[in-house]
């Protein structure tokens, strides 16, 4: 008996797809001709050196990515028919999730957001765009973060994925700068306190300072350089001045920060 057009509408909803998104049809990448459940499995297929000798690709030169709007044709996972991107399945009457647009997927509390162009996952009630940033961020961060133009529309300074529609959780620290949350702990744990892009400490570096502080009173420099002054350019606050050296480290006159490095003297005005 032939199935009614309810039952073909709803046909494998959920049961087809990839760990990125669940849908009923395939995509045709325009840039290699070859198909892929969705362009983030086309992505890492293209992108990763160890999955090259798993398919056509043969050499680093072909490395690249699949810009979603070139897409032109999908095939139905149902019914293996490939057919130009559109809503519906000529052979199956069922409506397919947008390929250009939005893949629609309920669990995932997902939302289309006009500003960036793609669809976010989490619910449109936890996030807010900001303008400036060029990104959704979660509601926490509105009016609580420093605002960098375009932020979110680079790579990551420490594995260099592309911010903007990376599936990985990112955070803002707090020079304003992004990147993923699991390079931004690996990156503590290395004991690295600083932006990778700017150089601003990351975290409340003042129980460190004080410490130093202990240190530069407990250590004498030799006389030859006791009275030795060097001209620092603090990359906290980004005052540069002029300071007593001390090998432990030089400190910053005004916001008293020891994450500073030295700079020529200014040149002064003739």
């Amino acid at each position: 008996m032939e199935d009614s057009p309810n039952d073909r509408l709803h046909f494998g909803i959920m049961g087809f797809g990839c760990e990125h998104y669940r849908r009923r049809c395939q995509i045709r990448a325009p840039c290699c001709n070859e198909v892929f459940p969705c362009r983030h499995c086309h992505n890492e297929t293209t992108t990763i050196l160890p999955l090259l000798k798993q398919s056509t690709l043969r050499n680093i030169f072909d490395r690249h990515e699949l810009v979603r709007q070139d897409v032109k044709h999908v095939i139905c996972s149902v019914c293996d028919t490939e057919q130009p991107v559109t809503n519906y399945s000529h052979h199956y009457n069922y409506s397919y999730e947008m390929i250009t647009q939005c893949f629609y997927q309920t669990e995932k509390e997902q939302f289309h957001c006009d500003d960036c162009g793609i669809c976010r996952v989490g619910g449109r009630e936890n996030f807010f765009h900001c303008k400036k940033c060029g990104s959704c961020y979660g509601i926490g961060l509105r009016n609580n973060h420093r605002c960098v133009e375009d932020s979110m529309r680079h790579h990551c300074p420490i594995c260099y994925e592309y911010l903007f529609d990376s599936l990985k959780e990112t955070t803002v620290m707090k020079c304003g700068h992004t990147m993923h949350c699991d390079c931004y702990h690996e990156m503590l744990k290395r004991d690295k306190f600083c932006c990778p892009i700017c150089s601003r400490s990351v975290i409340d570096m003042s129980k460190t300072w004080q410490r130093m502080d202990e240190e530069v009173e407990a250590i004498s420099m030799p006389s030859d350089y006791r009275d030795k002054k060097v001209w620092i350019l603090c990359n906290d606050c980004n005052d540069t001045t002029q300071v007593y050296f001390h090998i432990i480290g030089q400190k910053c006159g005004h916001c008293r920060s020891y994450n500073t490095r030295a700079v020529a003297p200014p040149v002064l005005p003739q």
